[in-house]
């Protein structure tokens, strides 16, 4: 005869192997989640010459920057001329006036990297006379870290005539909400465990 209720090691082994399989997709989603929000290398302009005079005023540095999204922790790179130009990282006023008499750091090494360690804007200039006048500066907004998810908030354009850098738009904030959602669902499948 067949027994009329399942074997209690049948129940516990089907429960275990559910069990190990949540584990087992809760470490996937994390482990996506986390590596999409390492730290990354943006080669400024995107190539190794993108940092000199633009050509014209639709080529500049600014449009390259409103097509990314920085993060806390990101870098930026540069590749020039050491002996004709550098990078001056200066106050939002210095860059509005080109004003390269005292930078907030500057570099002189043809291959700068500058770590981005707080949100907001961050402003930079060529360091050689009268490229900032002709367009060669940039401004790079960085997101805060409670936005770290990549790719769900967006930064405000780092357009010159601009105050302060302001907070994304209230649709990037509903984005981080629905993001949000995820870490819920993650605890709930962690209580599952």
């Amino acid at each position: 005869s067949f027994p009329t209720k399942p074997s209690l090691s049948l129940s516990l082994s089907l429960s275990l192997s559910l069990h190990g399989l949540i584990r087992v997709l809760v470490a996937l989603l994390l482990a996506s989640i986390l590596g999409s929000s390492e730290a990354r290398d943006f080669l400024v302009g995107g190539n190794d010459n993108a940092w000199r005079v633009p050509p014209n005023t639709t080529d500049s540095l600014n449009q390259w920057a409103e097509k990314n999204r920085f993060q806390v922790g990101d870098s930026l790179v540069w590749k020039y001329d050491a002996a004709k130009d550098s990078v001056l990282q200066v106050t939002r006023d210095a860059y509005l006036g080109c004003n390269r008499s005292s930078p907030v750091a500057e570099h002189k090494d043809g291959a700068t990297v500058v770590r981005l360690h707080l949100p907001g804007a961050n402003y930079f200039i060529s360091g050689a006379a009268g490229a900032c006048e002709e367009g060669e500066k940039l401004i790079v907004v960085v997101m805060s870290e409670r936005h770290s998810l990549r790719g769900l908030a967006t930064a405000p354009s780092p357009a010159e005539s601009e105050g302060p850098a302001v907070a994304p738009t209230s649709a990037a904030r509903r984005a981080v909400v629905f993001g949000s959602g995820m870490a819920c669902s993650l605890v709930v499948l962690g209580m599952l465990m």
